[in-house]
C-alpha cells in the first residue's frame, strides 16, 4: 500500500509540469523554420485520423497491458515457465529499441536543430548528457526506493495478491520452527525474506518503468496530436499500434511479477493505456499554438526525450535484461540462454524496423 500514493502523485505532478511547458511552445519561430506547406497538410481530415488514432492505439495499448496479467490461467505462460521468461527477453528488447532506435535519434534531432540559437544548443551536446544523467537518477531512485521500502518493512513484502496465503505460510514456518528445530526454520526464513526482497524489487521496476513509459508516451502523443500533416499521421499510427502494444506487454510482464492487489494492476494498466491518447488529445487542443518548429517546443520535447531514453535504456539493460541473464535461471541453462539472446534480438530488431516509420 505503502508504494501506490507517490506513484500516483508523481505521474499527476508530471501532466501538470507538462501542461504548462507544452503552453510555452507558442514562442515565435525563427524565419526559415516555419513548417512547409503541402498537399499533405489537410486539418479537417488530420482531426479525423487522430480520433481514429487515439481510439485505435488506447484499444491496443489495453490488449498489450493486459495480456500478460491474465497469463496466470494460461500454464506455459506462468512467470516460473521458461516461455514467459523468453517473452519477457523479447519485451525487454523492444524497451531497449526504443530507447536507443525512437527517443533518443529524436532527441538529438530537436536539440540540434537550426530552429534553435547556435549558443549553447549546437556547442554542447545536450541530448547525450541529459540521458546519462537520467540514467544515473534512474539508478539512484531504483536504489534508494528499494532501500527505503526494505526498512519500512519489518517482516518482508508479501504478494499483495494472495495475503492470506503469505500469513498462512508465515504460520507454518513458526510451526515448522518449532517442531522440527532451529536449523529447519532459520532455513525457511531466509527462503521466505529471499523471496519478499526479490518481490519489492519487482514493485520498484514495476513504477519507475511506467514512469518512463509515460513520459515516453505523453510526448510521442503530443507531437502525433499537434501535426496536421495527414500522410506522416497515417503512417504513425499504425506503427505506434504495434509500439504500443508490445511495450506494453514488457511493462504488464513487470506488474504481473510485482504481486500487486487486482485493483492496483488496474489502476497502472489505465495509466499505461491512456497517456499516448491523452497526449494526442492535448496536442489537439493546443495545435494553434503549439508549433513544432518553435525553440520553445523543440527544446521542451527534446530534453523530455533524452531524460525518458536513459531512462528506458538504464531500465532495459539494468533492471530487466541483467537481471534476468545473470539470474539463477537462466545461468543454469545454456538453451535457455540462447532462446532468450534469440527474443531479445527480433524484439530490438523489430521495434528498430519501425522507426522507419515512427
Amino acid at each position: 500500500m505503502a508504494t501506490s500514493n507517490p506513484k500516483l502523485s508523481i505521474i499527476s505532478i508530471f501532466f501538470i509540469i507538462l501542461s504548462f511547458l507544452t503552453l510555452q511552445a507558442e514562442s515565435v519561430v525563427k524565419e526559415g523554420c516555419v513548417e512547409e506547406t503541402s498537399s499533405c497538410n489537410d486539418k479537417a481530415r488530420a482531426l479525423t485520423l487522430k480520433i481514429i488514432a487515439i481510439v485505435s492505439i488506447l484499444v491496443t495499448s489495453m490488449i498489450g497491458v493486459s495480456a500478460p496479467l491474465f497469463t496466470r490461467s494460461i500454464p506455459a505462460l506462468h512467470p516460473d515457465r521458461s516461455l514467459f521468461v523468453i517473452v519477457k527477453a523479447f519485451a525487454a528488447g523492444i524497451i531497449l529499441a526504443t530507447g536507443f532506435m525512437h527517443v533518443l535519434p529524436d532527441s538529438f534531432d530537436m536539440l540540434s536543430s537550426s530552429c534553435l540559437p547556435e549558443n549553447p544548443w549546437h556547442k554542447f551536446p545536450f541530448t547525450g548528457f541529459l540521458a546519462m544523467l537520467s540514467a544515473i537518477v534512474t539508478l539512484m531512485v531504483d536504489s534508494l526506493a528499494t532501500s527505503v521500502y526494505s526498512k519500512k518493512s519489518t517482516v518482508g513484502v508479501n504478494p499483495e495478491s494472495n495475503t492470506h496465503g503469505a500469513e498462512s505460510d508465515e504460520e507454518m514456518a513458526v510451526g515448522h520452527f518449532h517442531g522440527h528445530g532451529n536449523g529447519h526454520g532459520h532455513h525457511y526464513e531466509a527462503k521466505l525474506a529471499g523471496g519478499a526482497k526479490q518481490l519489492l524489487r519487482y514493485r520498484v521496476v514495476a513504477m519507475v518503468l511506467e514512469l518512463g513509459i509515460i513520459v515516453h508516451s505523453v510526448v510521442i502523443g503530443l507531437s502525433l496530436g499537434a501535426s496536421s500533416n495527414t500522410c506522416t499521421i497515417k503512417g504513425l499510427v499504425a506503427a505506434l499500434c504495434f509500439h504500443q502494444m508490445f511495450e506494453g506487454m514488457g511493462l504488464g510482464g513487470c506488474i504481473l511479477q510485482a504481486e500487486y492487489k487486482p485493483f492496483k494492476k488496474a489502476v497502472m494498466a489505465f495509466f499505461f493505456s491512456v497517456t499516448t491518447p491523452f497526449g494526442i488529445a492535448l496536442g489537439i487542443a493546443l495545435s494553434k499554438m503549439y508549433k513544432e518548429n518553435s525553440p520553445s517546443a523543440l527544446i521542451t520535447v527534446g530534453l523530455l526525450n533524452a531524460s525518458s531514453a536513459g531512462l528506458l535504456i538504464y531500465m532495459a539493460l539494468v533492471d530487466l535484461l541483467a537481471a534476468d541473464f545473470m539470474g539463477p535461471k537462466l545461468q543454469g541453462s545454456i538453451k535457455l540462454q540462447v532462446k532468450s539472446y534469440m527474443a531479445v534480438l527480433l524484439g530490438a530488431g523489430g521495434m528498430s524496423l519501425m522507426a522507419k516509420w515512427a
